[in-house]
């Protein structure tokens, strides 16, 4: 079947299904393979849950409205892409090492303010979910907004052509999927392939002119910048982070309800965008401040006489780092506890990364009392802190809280997501 014709079936069902669980009356089933599922094999429970038609790359048995495809997920990807090329929506396309998902919730708050805004649900944000979010737009949808992740070189590349984006945003360089990057540099490389995409296509991107790694690479394209100086396009100030970040623009204070200086940068993107589109100061602020995280990002939570910053829903060396020293930098009268657990997708650089953030830890000058440190690559390290405590498993750690109580502290947990560390919850 010719992409036109797909188009035109997509055109008149309710949308896209790649899960029985979920699948609406009329939506078109895409029959998707991974490692341990095989989509083609639900094909016929889809139809008779409703599906009009399947998209299948396998003939597990016979049926009218059954669309045999060489690569469903191809089909898929490609009937995004054409899809795309129907919408005159300006689509904005985001990347970067952290900040991702915060930083996309922010800009969306911020544009549905003037606009039909359509974005990515959630960290849907991969090969399968940018085309899932670029076919949930319509002639409706006034402004696009697509984070893309990536952990290995081209990813961005083949996202991006696939979502056409007008505008881009990297967040920032750091080092989160090392091991499937291999390096630093190819990090670099890697998210400004976006840059690349809208340099050919005549693009725009949204600039940190701090940011010395993205401002270099950013040479020849049509920028748009802000800063903390008044040398660039947009100047937003900090004024406060503690713990929440409070910001000025045009004379406006705004406060957020979002932890930490990192997250700065994220709130200054969001508004220099506004802006850019017209966006009234007064509506920027308002938008800034209704906008509460969620998911176990950077969210507080007062339980007893503990304020607990919790930031579990990812974590790499550079958020790690960062996140620490925030809670280094808070100035109140409790005291200070770290739960931390291991970093993913490190590769061979997983037993140095984790040891610098024990070292982190152990400096006689860090105003943290107490840290604990849970998971395989946090217990092979070595620690010469009697303030530090390790433990092989989220498990172990509940166990452990269970008789022995924190009280009046700060505490940040922070790790990656298969630690589960939300789990412990419960016992602070």
């Amino acid at each position: 079947m010719e992409i036109k014709e797909l188009h035109q079936l997509f055109l008149n069902s309710t949308g896209i299904s790649t899960d029985t669980r979920k699948i609406e009356k009329n939506q078109l089933f895409f029959c998707l393979k991974g490692e341990n599922f095989n989509g083609n094999l639900y094909a016929e429970e889809a139809l008779k849950k409703g599906a009009k038609y399947v998209v299948a790359d396998e003939k597990h048995f016979d049926h009218q409205n059954t669309i045999l495809v060489d690569n469903s997920l191809k089909a898929l990807q490609k009937l995004a892409s054409f899809h795309r090329t129907h919408l005159k929506t300006p689509i904005l396309s985001l990347t970067g090492s952290n900040g991702k998902t915060t930083t996309k919730e922010l800009i969306n708050a911020v544009l549905s303010k003037k606009f039909n805004t359509k974005a990515t649900i959630g960290n849907l944000n991969n090969h399968i979910g940018v085309p899932l979010t670029l076919l949930t737009f319509n002639e409706n949808t006034e402004f696009g907004i697509v984070e893309m992740g990536a952990n290995h070189m081209k990813e961005i590349d083949l996202l991006s052509k696939i979502s056409q984006p007008n505008y881009g945003y990297i967040t920032n360089i750091g080092k989160a999927h090392l091991e499937g990057f291999g390096s630093e540099e190819n990090i670099l490389k890697g998210k400004t392939e976006l840059y690349d995409y809208l340099k050919e296509n005549n693009g725009s991107i949204f600039l940190n002119t701090e940011d010395d790694k993205l401002t270099t690479k950013a040479d020849g394209l049509n920028n748009i910048t802000f800063s903390t100086n008044e040398n660039s396009d947009y100047t937003i100030k900090l004024t406060n982070c503690n713990p929440m970040v409070e910001v000025r623009f045009n004379d406006t204070p705004i406060k957020s309800n979002l932890i930490g200086s990192y997250n700065f940068t994220n709130i200054a993107a969001a508004i220099t965008i506004g802006a850019h589109f017209n966006i009234t100061t007064h509506l920027i602020k308002e938008a800034i401040e209704d906008y509460v995280p969620t998911m176990n990002r950077s969210q507080i939570i007062k339980k007893g006489t503990n304020q607990i910053i919790l930031d579990a829903y990812n974590a790499n060396p550079s958020s790690m780092i960062v996140a620490v020293e925030n809670i280094e930098n808070l100035n109140n009268n409790l005291k200070k506890t770290v739960i931390i657990g291991d970093m993913f997708e490190l590769g061979t650089y997983a037993n140095q990364e984790h040891q610098k953030i024990v070292e982190e830890l152990s400096k006689e000058e860090s105003t943290i009392e107490s840290a604990i440190i849970v998971g395989e690559n946090f217990y092979e390290t070595k620690v010469t802190s009697k303030k530090i405590q390790k433990f092989a498993n989220t498990e172990d750690v509940t166990n452990y809280l269970k008789n022995n109580k924190i009280e009046n502290n700060n505490i940040l947990i922070k790790g990656s997501r298969g630690m589960k560390l939300e789990k412990i919850l419960e016992y602070l």
